[in-house]
């Protein structure tokens, strides 16, 4: 009979254990699952304060390269007009070309047709996106960690 309740109680109680067991995987699961979520939210938020940047980048560029664009070309056009010379007006092509990509980067359609670019690279290319040596495994880096780890010690000796 004394057997009989302890096998009774052993039952209950693992039984009980492996309800807790199961809790603490769900538990684990879900923790897991919200700082993948919030990883990803806070590598999107860096990517797009970046992307930010870049474009006040340009926008700001864009200011003094328009003044010395405008400059250069008013006293080029009244240089070759005053000297009857239209050869000066040479430089005045290849400036107005990177004036306008300027304008298209801080003001125009180009980051959209740069990820229209990329994302067709993705689909359509991805070959090209490959790491030399391929993707870093954990092994990879280990072993590099281990021989600068063994390089250091024995420098210091």
């Amino acid at each position: 009979m004394v057997n009989s309740n302890n096998a009774t109680m052993g039952f209950l109680l693992s039984k009980s254990m492996d309800a807790n067991f199961k809790k603490q995987q769900e538990f684990m699961l879900h923790n897991s699952r919200l700082q993948m979520e919030r990883q990803i939210l806070m590598q999107n938020q860096m990517r797009e304060r970046q992307m930010a940047m870049q474009i006040a980048w340009s926008r700001e560029f864009l200011k003094y390269f328009g003044t010395f664009f405008i400059m250069t070309t008013v006293g080029l056009t009244a240089g070759a007009v005053k000297r009857k010379k239209p050869v000066l007006l040479a430089p005045v092509v290849p400036l107005s070309f990177i004036f306008a990509y300027q304008m298209d980067s801080a003001y125009g359609t180009l980051i959209y047709r740069m990820r229209g670019e990329a994302e067709s690279i993705m689909t359509s290319e991805h070959d090209r996106l490959d790491l030399p040596n391929g993707t870093p495994t954990f092994d990879s880096i280990e072993k590099a960690r281990r021989a600068k780890s063994s390089l250091a010690s024995f420098l210091e000796k």
